[in-house]
């Protein structure tokens, strides 16, 4: 059975306390069996995996994603109609059923409520991914691609990415490579079937911003960062440690934003 039908039928097989099972708690309208709450080992040795940690991991990844998805959106006073459209293509994507799309609306419209305890819920998902700094960096891009639907990053969304990235231990300056990486890939998405021979000067120097490199960096190391990245957003490494299955068509999108740019500084450089 997959995470999710283990929430709706309350057969969840762990324990979910903390605030991110106090938010499945109002959403899938049951009690869910608090049991142990998260504790401070999670930290100390990271993920165990099995199936149940599995099981576990995605209902939190899922559920953090959505609920904090929209406490960025409310950050700026407003929820724009590109941002809840940037939430609805998520969810397409994903090929969520009716039930599930309904979950994931609410876990958003809970993110916009007042008082919503985000450094709590992101503070127990650093706890739950333990060492799995991958699945973090999953977390960040998904909320940057929404956060940039209207193509601009808000004060206010700057001001919470950067208290969400310190609760997740990444520096400032961590977050911004990751900002201009994932605001660069942008510029590839859907070009992974495009073929440009000549791209120009604006272009290559977003697919070394993409690749997290500088124009001047050899080929090697234009390889080793492709080759990293592809490994980080690897779709089954991903899902194996807890990334849920819906979100999928995520990880492929990422590798195929990365895979344009690398392309992209293949052909202008001749390299083989």
């Amino acid at each position: 059975m997959s995470w999710w039908g283990k929430l709706v039928g309350g057969a969840l097989g762990f324990a979910m306390g903390g605030p991110i099972g106090a938010l499945l708690g109002a959403v899938v309208g049951h009690q869910l069996d608090r049991g142990l709450e998260v504790a401070a080992q999670h930290d100390s040795i990271g993920w165990q995996g099995g199936p149940a940690q599995q099981e576990r991991m995605q209902t939190v990844f899922f559920t953090t994603v959505f609920s904090v998805m929209g406490h960025l959106a409310k950050a700026d006073g407003r929820v724009s109609e590109s941002e809840i459209q940037t939430a609805r293509n998520i969810m397409h994507q994903m090929h969520l059923n009716p039930q599930q799309q309904k979950f994931a609306i609410e876990l958003f419209s809970k993110g916009k409520e007042p008082g919503f305890p985000l450094d709590e819920v992101v503070e127990q998902f650093h706890l739950e991914c333990g060492r799995n700094r991958n699945l973090k960096q999953m977390f960040l891009e998904i909320l940057l691609h929404a956060a940039y639907a209207d193509g601009v990053m808000h004060e206010a969304e700057r001001h919470l990415f950067v208290r969400i990235c310190r609760q997740l231990g990444y520096s400032q300056t961590e977050f911004s490579m990751l900002e201009g990486m994932v605001r660069a890939q942008r510029a590839f998405h859907g070009r992974s079937h495009q073929d440009p021979v000549r791209p120009n000067a604006d272009l290559l120097q977003e697919a070394y911003t993409a690749l997290g490199v500088k124009a001047d960096a050899g080929d090697d190391e234009i390889k080793r960062a492709y080759r990293r990245l592809m490994s980080q957003h690897h779709p089954d490494k991903l899902v194996a440690k807890g990334l849920p299955e819906e979100m999928i068509k995520l990880a492929n999108e990422r590798t195929a934003e990365i895979k344009a740019a690398y392309e992209t500084i293949r052909k202008a450089r001749g390299m083989k």
